[in-house]
């Protein structure tokens, strides 16, 4: 749970965002917390699975207190990297719902939004790094007008906080709707309330885009300000291909995961007698 991390152990994480250089932000986003759900679907359904059929309302709760509290905390922030950490908690709380649904629509739509959420969430802190090596301030207050000066930039940040809001055609909108699916399933209300942190993603994250991005550049500092380099476009390219392939056909994700997941939902179920 800490790991995830899920609320209320979750606080560790905004903070290691903002003391970590991009290149860690991009792997703990990317990897290290997806060790989290790793463990709960290798080892606590599966190992456990009477508990985790006892203690799954606890953590649908805490999912959904997640999704919704951390949604509202993040739109509050004033720093881009915190904003962004806030709502990798909300996007992780998706997962939990997903992996104690206990059933194969919540099981894949976790496992495809952990590998969804790396991608996006890595690219969104390599958006941060791109302004940050050249301002030295993550400040949103700092920013404005940036499409003036950085359309290529513009267009890319675009791309991926569209997918972290959800839309369809984008990978972040199939992890989303599958958890949700598989929730409702186990939980109605659970899946409801859930659905409330798509809406308030929209919120917290094209606000932030509306004050970086549009508007006229009030900020003298801001006036020379360059767009993406190739080397920048070279690392954001795969991860453009990513989130726009796995948007359009999840199926490569689902075929490799489709057989392991069928077969914990069936040990999982005959355990717990269901």
């Amino acid at each position: 749970a800490v790991k995830m991390p899920m609320w209320p152990v979750h606080t560790w994480l905004p903070d290691a965002h903002v003391e970590a250089p991009t290149a860690g932000s991009v792997i703990l986003a990317g990897i290290l917390l997806k060790m989290g759900g790793y463990g709960f679907m290798r080892f606590s359904l599966p190992m456990f699975p009477d508990a985790s059929a006892y203690f799954t309302p606890l953590v649908f709760a805490m999912s959904v207190i997640a999704i919704v509290y951390t949604s509202l905390v993040a739109f509050r922030q004033t720093d881009i990297k915190k904003l962004i950490a806030y709502s990798s908690v909300a996007h992780m709380g998706f997962v939990t719902l997903g992996i104690f649904s206990g059933n194969a629509q919540g099981e894949q739509g976790a496992i495809f939004q952990m590998v969804s959420h790396g991608v996006i969430s890595g690219a969104l802190f390599l958006c941060v790094g791109v302004v940050y090596d050249r301002m030295h301030t993550r400040e949103i207050a700092f920013y404005g007008g940036l499409v003036n000066r950085m359309p290529w930039y513009a267009a890319v940040f675009l791309l991926f906080t569209m997918g972290n809001v959800g839309l369809p055609g984008t990978s972040g909108f199939v992890g989303e709707i599958l958890t949700m699916t598989g929730a409702y399933e186990a939980s109605t209300w659970a899946a409801i309330v859930a659905a409330t942190g798509v809406i308030l993603s929209a919120v917290y994250a094209l606000s932030l885009y509306r004050r970086v991005v549009f508007g006229e550049i009030t900020n003298p500092a801001l006036a020379q300000i360059t767009d993406l380099d190739w080397r920048e476009v070279a690392i954001f390219a795969p991860l453009i291909l990513g989130t726009l392939y796995l948007g359009v056909y999840p199926a490569a994700v689902f075929d490799f995961t489709q057989a392991s997941v069928d077969n914990l939902v069936a040990v999982y179920r005959a355990a717990i007698g269901g």
